[in-house]
């Protein structure tokens, strides 16, 4: 019976790169510019290899297979989902990644007639 659960859950796992971005809003990434889209794809990439390494993991074990479908294909299929769409949106923005060692943009400048609310633990009087 698991070897007949693991056959079907495989099945599952080669359908889901097709399936994956009917699991995402295909809308998320419409407003992001390159810098939110560059930083949006590298922390879906270190998700996708997060989860990936989780699923192999538990493939080790006694019926594994079925742990890792269990455990963590829905957000694997979630992921990889948004993942497609980020990278279809940085294509459509025709978006260049960062050079590595270039200098963040500044910080805007404060403005002297605005002053900064007072901290969370302080009275106001």
């Amino acid at each position: 019976m698991l070897l007949a659960a693991g056959a079907v859950l495989s099945g599952c796992a080669s359908m889901s790169e097709t399936v994956a971005p009917a699991f995402a809003d295909p809308a998320a990434y419409e407003l992001y510019d390159c810098k939110q889209l560059e930083a949006e794809r590298k922390a879906l990439a270190a998700r996708t290899a997060e989860l990936q390494k989780l699923m192999d993991k538990a493939e080790t074990g006694a019926g594994g297979a079925v742990v890792s479908e269990l455990a963590y294909r829905n957000d694997y299929v979630s992921v990889r989902g948004r993942a497609q769409l980020a990278e279809d949106a940085w294509r459509r923005s025709r978006c260049r990644e960062t050079p590595p060692g270039a200098a963040a943009p500044a910080a805007a400048p404060q403005r002297p007639d605005i002053k900064p609310a007072p901290k969370s633990g302080s009275a106001v009087r």
